[in-house]
């Protein structure tokens, strides 16, 4: 009888999941659809099955994005940008973890305190700093940026990792005539992979899409980013719904792509997460 109530149970607990990722997968479907569909066809009825396939939109979206350059400026600031948060975290977090004391609490204070200041109190005078640096309208100069605004997020998650590890790890190497250089290199970050990936995909999908920081220091129009480009189909006057939908699938496919290909990586970091805790 607890069998077949709890089968049950969990038969409701079941639909009521599917039916919740359902509604989580609609905006994805509109999106789809509507990629699909001439734009007087979008207007009649946005959740209709398209009558003709119009795939040439993602062709006319492309030339009239330019979206190969802001693809390939995105790209440069996704990659680039976590290459700078990472090496910089994973450094910053192994010694305010291994080099206990007052100035190291402190300064890890800080970097939680930076943590739930929000953008837009900082966003003046960011633009001022960047503009006096001459960082303004430069791929390396945004790229500066988002380390300097993700760096803190990744050192809490890093920390966190860098305790579980074992400090008899690092004790043997330095007996082998590690140097610390060599510990942190050879040892500990290639431990911290699963935690390396994490972080890689949560600033990955933050610099991706994000569009007020891109549009504020990227003026120049050979430099914008895929989300400027995208936000360039809507004006006083017109809105270009079938095109952005369009380039909005192509934007979304490399980030699918990304996170299909380290979700294995993912699964890997939860589980180790879970044994050394």
């Amino acid at each position: 009888m607890n069998s077949e109530t709890y089968s049950w149970r969990m038969a409701l607990v079941e639909l009521l999941l599917i039916a919740v990722a359902l509604l989580f997968l609609a905006p994805f479907y509109f999106v789809l659809v509507n990629s699909l569909k001439d734009f007087a066809e979008l207007l009649v009825n946005a959740a209709s099955w398209p009558k003709s396939w119009k795939w040439d939109n993602f062709t006319h979206a492309w030339k009239v994005l330019r979206f190969a350059t802001t693809l390939k400026n995105s790209l440069l600031i996704t990659v680039f940008g976590n290459i700078g948060i990472v090496l910089m975290a994973a450094m910053a977090s192994y010694r305010l973890v291994r080099k206990s004391g007052k100035i190291h609490l402190v300064l890890m204070g800080m970097f939680m305190m930076a943590m739930v200041i929000p953008f837009q109190a900082i966003m003046i005078p960011l633009v001022k700093v960047a503009s006096w640096l001459h960082l303004v309208n430069s791929i390396p100069g945004i790229v500066i940026c988002y380390c300097g605004l993700g760096v803190s997020f990744s050192i809490f998650l890093f920390q966190g990792f860098v305790r579980s590890i074992p400090l008899e790890i690092e004790e043997s190497a330095t007996v082998d005539g590690c140097s610390p250089y060599g510990v942190f290199w050879r040892i500990v970050f290639p431990l911290l992979k699963p935690m390396t990936v994490t972080i890689v995909l949560l600033n990955s999908l933050w610099m991706w899409n994000d569009f007020l920081l891109a549009l504020i220091m990227l003026q120049n129009k050979q430099l914008h980013t895929i989300q400027i480009a995208i936000n360039s189909l809507f004006g006083e006057y017109t809105n270009q719904w079938d095109l952005a939908l369009a380039a909005l699938v192509m934007s979304m496919a490399p980030l699918i792509v990304f996170f299909l290909s380290l979700q294995k990586h993912i699964i890997e970091g939860i589980t180790a997460g879970a044994v050394k805790g």
